[in-house]
């Protein structure tokens, strides 16, 4: 019994030890795994974001992003509808989630160059910062460019729609009196605004998906790179 019982502290002590040996930590990881395994992950999340949105429904079905009137106006929305106009309501509701999931697509390329361009030193405070370290990247560096390419398919999409310039006079008028910011007061900076915020949410879910459980990342490099984390 003495025996076993030795034997079997050996074996353990001898799986701790190959568990410490071969175990990873983000240091024992080259820079050229660490930031290749990064814009895997990265890309994937995109991707993903992108094709999420970039339907039919993406926006208007999805309540995290679901564009609404802003502020004051969604207030008047809500006064609208007790008051038997709530068609109107929706039909300007729906064709702003319309227009925001028209131009989605259009961010995928921008935000693979994006991730391209990431450099070792990026990389590195990425995968040492927090859960939506590497969106934040994303945001800051191709937001602007994602904003010029959603700007006039949003404009386009909702010039269609009668009520746009209802909205934009409607919502001038409230900007003056301080009810709704500049961004809000025209409905197609409103909507592309609010495309913007819902895609870089979406990736940020993708992101913290795959730092809390590699085994979703979809390459073998992204496993092993936030596996070390």
């Amino acid at each position: 019994m003495l025996r076993s019982t030795a034997s079997l502290a050996t074996l353990l002590a001898g799986l701790a030890l190959s568990a410490q040996v071969f175990a990873l930590s983000i240091s024992d990881l080259s820079q050229t795994d660490a930031s290749g395994g990064l814009k895997d992950a990265l890309t994937q999340g995109a991707q993903i974001a992108v094709k999420q949105l970039g339907t039919p429904g993406g926006f208007s079905n999805n309540k995290d992003v679901r564009i609404e009137l802003p502020g004051n106006l969604g207030k008047a929305a809500k006064a609208m509808k007790m008051m038997g106009m709530g068609a109107q309501v929706d039909q300007l509701e729906t064709s702003m989630n319309k227009a925001a999931e028209a131009a989605v697509p259009q961010a995928q390329a921008l935000l693979v160059d994006a991730v391209k361009k990431m450099t070792v030193s990026d990389a590195k405070s990425i995968l040492a910062g927090k859960n939506d370290a590497a969106t934040q990247y994303l945001n800051k560096t191709s937001r602007e460019q994602i904003r010029a390419k959603f700007l006039p398919i949003v404009k386009q999409a909702t010039d269609q729609v009668g009520l746009a310039k209802q909205y934009n006079t409607f919502a001038g008028q409230a900007a003056s009196f301080g009810a709704v910011d500049a961004k809000s007061a025209n409905i197609e900076n409103y909507v592309t605004e609010k495309a913007l915020d819902g895609l870089f949410e979406m990736i940020a879910k993708q992101e913290a998906s795959i730092r809390k459980d590699p085994a979703a990342a979809a390459t073998s490099l992204a496993k092993k790179v936030f596996g070390a984390l």
